[in-house]
């Protein structure tokens, strides 16, 4: 139980506290404008002094795009924003642009370097019938998958990875942390959270994911100036969330629901978990949000596009 309580924990920390979260993350809307998208998606925003990094990253320079060398070409070559002030990796939170009404649902696929004998014993990380009901409702969504998932279900992984509906990103391989304290996540420092990263990109490479874009989310949404130094030769852009599902470890789907739809609003962009184990509910909340946000006129986008408008 102790076990299961931490991981308890480090998951409800990936699903992101509201105002802030232990070590950095969050705090304050320090959303990058993607003016011009550019392929150096160095660091961007931290968050004490996110706001005016964050700011910065969007509307500096940029009319390029780019992938991560680690990651796997994609069919088309995804948004990314510009480094922030002294090269810092750009934090991306949700779209510049308020009014259309788009939202980009993202779900991480969350598995931790030594949950292994977890898995053998039966535990699941995956939510197959999750992927299978954003198919079938057609929704568009970005997985922000750990390297140890992909490597636990690589088959899934490829499924994900060469569907159009959906794009892969990097959180990671371990689910540890990248600064702390972090919900109780072991910390990494700044090389080894430099080569995580690599890490992760060559797991996905692995098990076939070719839909691979060049953003990163930090485990337990927790970071800091120093980790986003660390990343700046990555050439990811770093995206967090504004609005928090709360499906993790939820039991109750409406909850869950009610939670997502009084926060979206246009552009914002969601995060909730594809770990059956950990998130029991998400995809019974998901057949209520989908119709209901599609009735109030929303449009469902990848991150990619999201990070575009």
């Amino acid at each position: 139980m102790a076990v299961l309580a931490a991981f308890g924990v480090a998951l409800a920390g990936c699903a992101g506290g509201g105002a802030g979260t232990p070590g950095g993350g969050r705090g304050g809307d320090r959303t990058a404008s993607p003016g011009a998208s550019a392929s150096a998606a160095g660091p961007g925003s931290s968050p004490a002094a996110g706001s005016a990094a964050g700011s910065a990253a969007g509307s500096a320079a940029g009319g390029q795009q780019g992938a991560s060398p680690q990651a796997a070409p994609g069919p088309a070559k995804a948004p990314t924003l510009a480094p922030g002030p002294n090269g810092l990796t750009p934090v991306f939170e949700r779209a510049k642009q308020r009014t259309d009404k788009t939202v980009a649902l993202t779900f991480d696929a969350d598995m931790t370097a030594d949950q292994g004998p977890r898995a053998a014993a039966g535990e699941r990380f995956d939510n197959p019938q999750l992927i299978a009901t954003l198919r079938a409702l057609k929704v568009p969504s970005t997985v922000f998958m750990t390297g140890r998932w992909a490597e636990e279900y690589p088959d899934q992984a490829k499924a994900i990875g060469t569907d159009p509906m959906f794009e892969v990103a990097n959180h990671s391989y371990s689910h540890h942390a990248f600064t702390e304290p972090c919900y109780g996540l072991p910390a990494l420092d700044g090389a080894a959270a430099r080569a995580d990263v690599d890490r992760a990109f060559e797991s996905f490479r692995k098990a076939g994911a070719v839909n691979t874009v060049p953003y990163f989310r930090f485990p337990g949404g927790c970071y800091d100036d120093q980790a986003l130094r660390a990343l700046s030769t990555a050439k990811v852009t770093a995206v967090q969330w504004d609005v928090v599902s709360g499906d993790a470890f939820a039991k109750d789907p409406a909850a869950v629901a009610a939670q997502v739809l009084a926060g979206v609003k246009p552009g914002s962009l969601v995060v909730m978990h594809c770990t059956r184990s950990a998130a029991p509910v998400t995809e019974e909340a998901i057949r209520t949000i989908v119709p209901e946000l599609r009735k109030r006129g929303y449009r469902f986008v990848k991150v990619s596009e999201l990070m575009g408008t």
